[in-house]
């Protein structure tokens, strides 16, 4: 038996409240697409009440993202002069809050508002993410951590679809407004009791810290309060990594897009299903999304510790993936339910992991200003969220059929992968010049 002078100087076990952290990430991250998918569920019930034809949908599914795109640079640097935790758990509140209050809209002009409204509050949502997992994960944790949340997105949509597809028919496409809604006013309570940053939560101890400080994470990074300017965002915007990201994250975030607007409406106009049904169907995409995202997090991480490069480690479940969710064309090949859904599903899948995009940009931001970088990233994906909605309503008004807006997809898909073979070099930290940062040297330095 230790004596009590042995007890003493034994070492000093580690908590993990990372994992609780990541927890409430998960279940935030859920609700988060939810309610920007509660549209797209509520759309076939909702066109002849608000007299929607497609172009008008159209518009409407890309409200959201005109706020939220261009919210993703001032929300990144609110995140990094701010605490993550005030700026969104805020978002948080007042995204359900206007989520519930779609239940009210009356024509095109309030649903538009008020999808404004949700973009611009979900706007520090996925920068707030990353920089929150930066701080708490260590570097051979992180891939997985940013799988999990992110993966959980698809697991929300697989569960809840059907779910809100019930309500629909049950009780009207208000009352899916009114159940999302409410889902993330409730989370935003938990929200505030339980996010902290590491050295300020008061679960934690110092060898949780050391351990994910001496792993990569930026345990200390709201330490200190810098100053964001503009010189920071052209460095940003200049670098060749950071632009095939760019362009990338763009690319994917077509097929997003089009899972989270149309493909209910697809599903029900193209494919003859009932709403109810192509709920139920429409849950399955998603949890394949799920699936593959976990899948993803989990083969980077393991090649990471065999001993490959942080770049092939990150990217190449990333460019499988944007390679196999191409295959979401062969859809306009067969009239078969069953086997549209297979399709959908194996691209979802793909799309899962290519979700690993997001580790990137805690691997590579210089790490004064990961909610900025963070802020741009998302802001170059989500102008897919302004234009695939609207490319998909002008097709679809034009031809009549969805076969245009899945060629158009592909494509884009394509050019992600290119993206990442052959701009996409270096995978490390970029480190702020010296003028830009005051006592920090050199450009770029490994993670």
């Amino acid at each position: 038996m230790a004596s009590k002078h042995e007890a003493v100087h034994a070492p000093l076990q580690k908590t993990n409240v990372r994992y609780l952290i990541l927890a409430v990430l998960f279940v935030t991250t859920a609700i988060n697409y939810i309610d920007r998918t509660a549209l797209g569920i509520a759309a076939p019930a909702m066109q002849d009440d608000l007299y929607l034809d497609a172009v008008k949908l159209g518009f409407a599914f890309s409200a959201f993202n005109w706020a939220y795109t261009f919210l993703q640079i001032p929300s990144g640097w609110l995140l990094d002069r701010f605490e993550a935790r005030i700026v969104y758990g805020i978002g948080l509140f007042v995204w359900s809050l206007f989520t519930f209050f779609q239940g009210f809209a009356v024509g095109f002009v309030s649903l538009f508002l008020m999808r404004f409204i949700v973009g611009l509050a979900e706007a520090p949502s996925f920068p707030g993410n990353s920089r929150i997992t930066t701080m708490w994960f260590p570097q051979h944790e992180r891939g997985r951590a940013v799988a999990f949340y992110n993966s959980s997105q698809y697991f929300g949509l697989a569960l809840f679809t059907p779910i809100l597809a019930w309500v629909l028919q049950t009780f009207g496409w208000q009352a899916v407004f009114y159940s999302a809604g409410l889902a993330g006013i409730i989370m935003s309570f938990f929200w505030f009791k339980l996010i902290r940053d590491p050295k300020s939560h008061p679960r934690t101890n110092q060898a949780e810290i050391d351990y994910i400080q001496q792993g990569g994470g930026l345990a200390d990074v709201g330490d200190k309060k810098h100053k964001i300017k503009w010189s920071h965002v052209r460095l940003l915007l200049t670098n060749r990594q950071m632009i095939g990201i760019y362009i990338a994250q763009f690319s994917m975030n077509t097929i997003v897009w089009f899972f989270l607007t149309w493909f209910p409406t697809y599903l029900v106009e193209e494919k003859n299903m009932t709403i109810l049904k192509a709920g139920f169907m429409a849950s399955l995409p998603y949890m394949g999304a799920f699936v593959g995202g976990l899948i993803g997090g989990y083969l980077s991480d393991w090649l990471l510790k065999q001993g490959k490069s942080l770049a092939v480690a990150r990217k190449t479940p990333i460019i499988i993936g944007f390679i196999l969710s191409s295959s979401i064309i062969f859809a306009n090949y067969t009239s078969s339910a069953g086997l549209i859904i297979i399709i959908m599903s194996v691209a979802f899948f793909a799309k899962g992991m290519a979700g690993l995009t997001w580790t990137l940009v805690g691997d590579m931001s210089p790490k004064e200003i990961i909610g900025l970088s963070g802020g741009i990233f998302n802001t170059f994906g989500n102008l897919a969220g302004i234009v695939t909605p609207i490319v998909v309503g002008f097709i679809l008004s034009q031809t009549q059929s969805f076969a245009g807006a899945l060629m158009f997809i592909a494509v884009m898909l394509i050019i992600g992968a290119l993206s990442y073979l052959f701009i996409v070099n270096k995978v490390e930290r970029i480190e702020l010049p010296q003028e830009l940062a005051g006592n920090q040297t050199g450009l770029t330095k490994n993670s």
